[in-house]
């Protein structure tokens, strides 16, 4: 399944359809190479480890894949959106690791946004240019113990004093949240907290206070760290506000649309590599009695299925993708994609486990890791019923 999108011409060849043009089909074959060469061979290993280099970073840094939609004058690209989505795509399709992807993501695609996006040129320099270069990591620190889906009921507070803030509470489930530099994390700035009382500030591992809890053990995206992180009066100076104090709740809008549509473009993504992998097993391995079990209807049936649930899965997310990038109302588009792309994603590593049957197989060909990372899907960045609930909310329900 090709990753962009395409018609055929009158004279035969491919026509490649927003939202990705030449250009971008160029990136996805250096992202893919580069990928396959240094990402994949060792993602086992990482698995094992439950964490990957810290160097990964850099490299990544180097080859320009963290900044690819930020400006020059920061050390990005000067590229866009559609460039970071052909990034999050072609990583987890050749990638296969949903944990080194959202490793690398949380950094570059969810923490160091909200900094360029709401942050004063001081903040750009101190948080952004690093981050960029792979020399410091960020993580967004929103979902709490007792705070998930419903971001107006976080309890972290951060109560004023004459130089800034001290800081109270915990936060959990965060991505790079055991090594990461600096936490854009949500606290609550008013006693009754609510989508008028949040705020962001920039907080740093090496504030007194600031504590990593735990490193958490997961089902899935075990070669990504994701930590509890706890607050005892840490002190943060005004510098660190994030934007308007008390503006934080459209900071979180605004960066959710685009977590939950890199979700879209990451499944879509993986069940290219998932549908590629079963197509290659059904024709090359031999069942018992010595015929391919590319020949079973039943085998046909199912991946013409997988093949189905991916094609409408990428229409939708790739038109999303089109109306974000124009600046287009799209937020039911995006709810639609996320909800959809998640539970396809977790159906078509299902039926590939079914596909190539025994444990071993499954291990060998990286159908196991994806069946545990497809789970997160449906959770992370918004539950399913967050997603409907929204998308009724836009057809006037």
């Amino acid at each position: 399944m090709n990753g962009a999108t395409q018609v055929v011409k009158d004279d035969g060849a491919r026509a490649i359809l927003p939202p990705f043009g030449t250009e971008h089909e160029e990136l996805r074959q250096t992202v893919a190479r580069f990928v396959a060469a240094e990402i994949a061979p060792q993602v086992d290993e990482w698995e094992r480890a439950e964490e990957f280099p810290r160097d990964l970073y850099r490299r990544c840094a180097e080859l320009g894949f963290l900044g690819l939609k930020f400006p020059e004058a920061y050390g990005g690209q000067g590229g866009d959106h559609l460039h970071d989505a052909v990034w999050v795509e072609e990583l987890a399709r050749s990638g296969g690791s949903g944990g080194v992807a959202a490793g690398l993501n949380a950094h570059a695609s969810i923490a160091l946004p909200p900094i360029f996006n709401f942050g004063d040129e001081e903040q750009r320099q101190r948080w952004l240019v690093p981050g960029i270069a792979g020399e410091k990591i960020g993580a967004l620190g929103i979902t709490e113990p007792g705070a998930g889906s419903d971001v107006a009921g976080i309890t972290t507070k951060a109560r004023k004093t004459s130089g800034g803030y001290v800081v109270n509470g915990a936060k959990t489930f965060i991505t790079n949240g055991v090594r990461a530099d600096f936490l854009v994390c949500a606290c609550k700035t008013t006693e009754a907290g609510g989508h008028g009382g949040i705020s962001f500030l920039v907080l740093e591992r090496e504030m007194p206070g600031y504590e990593v809890s735990r490193k958490l053990e997961k089902l899935g995206w075990r070669s990504s760290d994701t930590g509890e992180i706890s607050f005892t009066d840490v002190e943060v100076p005004a510098a660190n506000l994030l934007g308007e104090e008390n503006g934080g709740f459209k900071l979180i809008m605004a960066n959710f649309a685009w977590e939950r549509l890199l979700m879209a473009i990451g499944a879509v993504g993986a069940m290219g590599r998932l549908l590629d992998t079963a197509v290659a097993y059904a024709l090359d391995r031999a069942q018992r009695v010595g015929r391919p079990i590319g020949l079973c209807q039943a085998i046909r049936h199912q991946i013409a299925e997988m093949a189905t649930k991916a094609e409408v899965s990428r229409a939708l997310t790739y038109d999303a993708l089109r109306l974000f990038h124009r600046g287009q109302p799209c937020i039911r588009e995006v709810s639609m994609a996320k909800l959809l792309t998640q539970r396809a994603v977790l159906e078509i590593a299902d039926q590939a486990l079914q596909i190539h049957g025994g444990y071993g197989y499954t291990r060998e060909y990286g159908i196991e890791r994806a069946v545990r990372d497809a789970r997160l899907g449906p959770i992370g960045g918004g539950t399913d019923e967050v997603m409907k609930e929204i998308i009724g909310k836009t057809l006037g329900l």
